[in-house]
């Protein structure tokens, strides 16, 4: 059988535009590069080049995982984050733009504290002891060390598996030297007053929100990573007293939630400091920074 790349391509189009796959253009174009791969470039550069038999086979089998709603992060096995290429595995969750608003928030704190000169970057005073809980596939962890090289960074997952992906991911970046990567339920065996900033992208989607969550994350992202139990925020409840207790006097908690339950966390947050809440771009509540007070 001959197909043409143009024709593939068209023809992918077709496919995903019946089966109701959102943006069905940009799916195709992507699971043909991830067959081929090439970048977008090579479409227009080649629109007669022959598949292959066994190119055909594959990009066949990977639409066929689109259609029925498999994420394209977990067919290619990537996904974009903080300008870094990160692995993705049915075990962790997606890694989302949304999610960059945790890092920024990070570095704007991080300019109040005062800044020495090194090596052409500014940095903070001392080093950074940084806790990254529920770190899943490590974008926070790895985007933090990334921008503060001289942070240390404690990334904790309740899964095995969640963190075989973070693991594999710090060693792609070459930044396995300087995140602890540890197996526990939330901050369970850190000290008290230990770290400087505390930052999470908790589970806090609430059971009764289920219909509200798209299909293909509530059928294929891990449940446990999205769902936090009835309300939404049963995973944070737990988790503010045990930042309250290992953070530095002064420390700093940073939590990624809904818009649906941001005043519900802010309410929870009434014995810290400097409670606020950022925004996305849609201007809906996205991150929860509070600060634990300067004496105990």
């Amino acid at each position: 059988m001959q197909l043409q790349l143009k024709d593939a391509l068209a023809g992918a189009i077709t496919r995903l535009t019946a089966a109701d796959v959102p943006s069905p253009r940009m799916n195709a174009e992507l699971l043909l590069m991830f067959t081929l791969d090439c970048d977008r470039a090579y479409f227009f550069a080649h629109p007669e080049r022959e598949l292959t038999a066994d190119e055909i086979a594959r990009y066949d089998h990977a639409l066929a995982q689109r259609s029925r709603g498999v994420p394209a992060q977990y067919i290619t096995g990537h996904q974009e984050f903080w300008g870094m290429d990160l692995i993705v595995t049915p075990a962790v969750l997606i890694p989302r733009p949304e999610t960059e608003h945790v890092i920024e928030a990070v570095l704007d704190l991080v300019g109040r504290a005062p800044l020495r000169q090194a090596q052409g970057k500014l940095l903070p005073a001392s080093p950074l002891h940084i806790a990254d809980v529920g770190t899943g596939s490590g974008c926070i962890a790895l985007a933090l060390a990334k921008e503060l090289p001289q942070s240390q960074i404690l990334a904790t997952d309740i899964s095995p598996s969640a963190l075989e992906v973070a693991r594999a991911n710090a060693a792609r970046h070459r930044l396995e030297s300087r995140i602890e990567f540890r197996e526990s339920d939330l901050l369970a065996g850190s000290p008290d007053n230990t770290f400087d900033f505390i930052v999470s992208n908790p589970p806090y989607v609430g059971d009764s929100e289920a219909d509200t969550v798209q299909l293909e994350v509530r059928k294929f992202e891990p449940h446990d990573a999205v769902f936090a139990g009835p309300t939404g925020t049963e995973v944070i409840a737990r988790l503010i007293p045990q930042a309250h207790a290992t953070l530095k006097p002064g420390g700093w908690l940073l939590l990624e939630v809904s818009g649906t339950i941001a005043e519900k966390v802010m309410g929870m947050l009434q014995h810290w400091e400097e409670v606020s809440a950022k925004s996305d771009l849609q201007s809906i509540p996205r991150v929860i920074q509070a600060r634990k007070q300067k004496t105990n």
